[in-house]
């Protein structure tokens, strides 16, 4: 933004709207800090975050503790407020990180209720929210809430729809060259799309022609399955509880799952729903492990996109989306998973290897209906390598060496070990999920905006095409842009999906079967419709060579923005991503075979002391 102004009313409610990356967050950023010029500092401003940004230290914190400290509030208040939202005595005693995302966000909430803020800066409130909360956070915001004024930003519009007085809009209008403005519009947000029609979209989860669109890889072969109705998943008097309760939180689950499943999980915050997941997905086992059935196919490729989503990448921040990619698959499978808690083998797992004498895992078969594995042994020669059944092998408290071997061998199924991690092929998966190559090779996870990271996110996931999509809370983050393309893209593809989310908009327009979690019990409701079975034939390394050659042939004629080469040759788009004309292109051009930089750098537009991506020998302009 340049040259723009803002001014607010005392009691009036706004909506911040405008498109991912567009900068609402960064905004509402440094009003809390106070970086606003002419900003008044005599108000008490309160921001309530998004969750966007998973802290460590914030979540080993007490919950009460915590609450006090920050609003300096006495305990029997925050107590008070804290029973209106139905936290338990237990939830109060315990960690903020222990909470689920649903109860985190009620706990910021209550935290803003308790400061008495004359601003309230709300990012993505409802998030993770279930219906009722929703309901009582409109109540509050219309009915309670008298002086204080509330900039918001929320991709929920129906929320927005009831909440708002006013709409702060950004604006790119053609006579303010590459920068965008904040236009006041006063009424609601149906009243502002009545102003200003192409901002329809807002209120319609679609995908047309010509707006973005997200392409997802077809799962491959899954070994034995042939049709897209064949159980790949199958759960019968399953219960689980977690170690040191004494209550089950899920009983007697009966569940199944095909490639043509398109589930929707729902239930209140703390239902059960995140707990069932997990235990789909191998996070967790049933508590009753041996007096039930469940069944997961063995080379079964899951990508489990989490509710706090941006843990995936929490430790990648520094780092471009292409180089996070590089770190989690170059070697042939997902480290990240096998680095995480589900899979890491404890002392008691490595000292059963050690007893047991077992070096390695060289392969895995099924012989006469029973899963074996064979092992080698130390000092041993590999001819006389041994078989022993899966069964035995978890009798021995083997799991997560067992489940480490299984992902191994579904990565190689799906041909990853022969993928090359190259900046080339991994831009051109990213550009499949709209992050363009401006972010994707050359800026950096901690720039990117929350439905960015979403989309990182994503990517990544589907890197090595699963068979099973979870997403627990996709909606999170994501403008209706985006949300009208994943709904299009998950229809498109031939894989399973199973979601968690509020949104039902958004579920139902993938989802026709519904799982009902509710007091530990498991309802299900509505069938999924039989697919067309869609599987990509699996890659050979003369495949990948292939593309690899094709993409070199590219980068000569200047049809590859991820060249090496020449860092001048793709001047297709300028400083702020727009296409460059013809005219200018040719003037470039010119400029580029005398050297003249700083014509280079005023036909890019690019501003005095900022460095282009991809062309940083074209300096700053000091």
């Amino acid at each position: 933004m340049h040259g723009t102004k803002l001014r607010l009313l005392r009691g009036h409610r706004y909506g911040l709207v405008g498109q991912n990356g567009a900068g609402k967050t960064t905004l509402m950023s440094a009003i809390n800090n106070g970086k606003l010029d002419g900003w008044p500092h005599h108000l008490k401003t309160h921001y309530v975050d998004s969750g966007s940004n998973v802290d460590p230290v914030y979540e080993a914190r007490n919950v009460l503790d915590d609450l006090m400290e920050v609003t300096t509030k006495p305990k029997s208040d925050c107590i008070a407020m804290m029973q209106v939202l139905k936290f338990t005595d237990a939830m109060m005693n315990g960690t903020i990180g222990a909470l689920s995302g649903g109860w985190q966000m009620k706990l910021r909430l209550v935290t803003a209720v308790l400061m008495d803020a004359d601003i309230l800066l709300m990012d993505e409130p409802t998030n993770h929210l279930d219906a009722n909360t929703v309901k009582w956070l409109i109540r509050y915001l219309t009915e309670d809430l008298n002086d204080t004024t509330v900039i918001c930003v929320s991709h929920d519009t129906p929320f927005m729809e009831q909440i708002c007085t006013d709409i702060i809009h950004y604006e790119n209008r053609e006579v303010w060259g590459p920068y965008r403005k904040l236009v006041h519009y006063g009424g609601t947000m149906s009243a502002f799309v009545e102003k200003i029609p192409q901002a329809k979209h807002y209120f319609e989860l679609s995908n047309e022609e010509g707006q973005m669109k997200l392409v997802f890889p077809d799962p491959g072969r899954l070994e034995g399955v042939r049709t897209s109705t064949q159980k790949f998943l199958e759960m019968s008097g399953v219960d689980f509880r977690y170690p040191g309760t004494d209550t089950n939180q899920l009983t007697d689950i009966t569940l199944k799952m095909s490639l043509s499943s398109r589930v929707a999980v729902l239930g209140a915050n703390g239902a059960g729903k995140t707990t069932l997941v997990k235990m789909i997905v191998g996070e967790t086992q049933p508590s009753n492990l041996g007096q039930c059935k469940f069944y997961v196919h063995p080379n079964l490729r899951v990508a489990y996109v989490a509710q706090h989503a941006f843990a995936h990448v929490e430790h990648h921040m520094e780092n471009s989306p292409v180089s996070y990619i590089q770190w989690r698959f170059k070697n042939g499978y997902d480290r990240e998973k096998l680095e995480s808690e589900a899979y890491k083998m404890g002392p008691d797992e490595l000292k059963a290897i050690d007893d047991n004498r077992f070096e390695a895992i060289w392969s895995r078969r099924t012989r006469a209906g029973v899963l074996e594995y064979e092992i080698k042994k130390v000092n041993v020669p590999e001819k006389d390598n041994v078989y022993i059944s899966r069964t035995e092998l978890l009798a021995l408290g083997l799991e997560k060496w067992l489940k480490q071997t299984d992902e191994k061998i579904a990565a190689k199924e799906a041909g990853l070990d022969l993928r090359p991690t190259t900046t080339t092929e991994i831009q051109k998966h990213l550009d499949d999920f709209g992050l363009a190559q401006e972010f994707g090779t050359y800026g950096k996870i901690r720039g990117l905006s929350g439905g960015q990271k979403v989309k990182l996110v994503l990517a990544a996931a589907m890197w090595n095409c699963p068979h099973l999509l979870v997403l627990d809370e996709p909606t999170n983050y994501l403008d209706r842009e985006a949300l009208g393309a994943l709904s299009s893209a998950l229809n498109e593809w031939g894989g399973s999906v199973l979601m968690i989310s509020h949104n039902k908009e958004f579920y139902s327009s993938v989802c026709k079967e519904e799982w009902i979690v509710a007091d530990g019990i498991v309802t299900v409701q509505g069938v999924s419709t039989e697919r067309t079975m869609k599987v990509a034939k699996k890659k050979k390394a003369k495949d990948f060579a292939q593309e690899e050659d094709d993409a070199a042939i590219a980068e000569k004629a200047g049809g590859n923005m991820n060249s090496n080469g020449d860092k001048y040759k793709d001047a297709t788009t300028n400083f702020w991503g727009k296409t460059v004309s013809k005219k200018e292109l040719r003037n470039y051009e010119k400029a580029k075979k005398k050297g003249d930089v700083a014509r280079m750098r005023e036909l890019l537009q690019i501003p005095k002391g900022k460095v282009m991506p991809g062309h940083e020998e074209l300096g700053d302009g000091s």
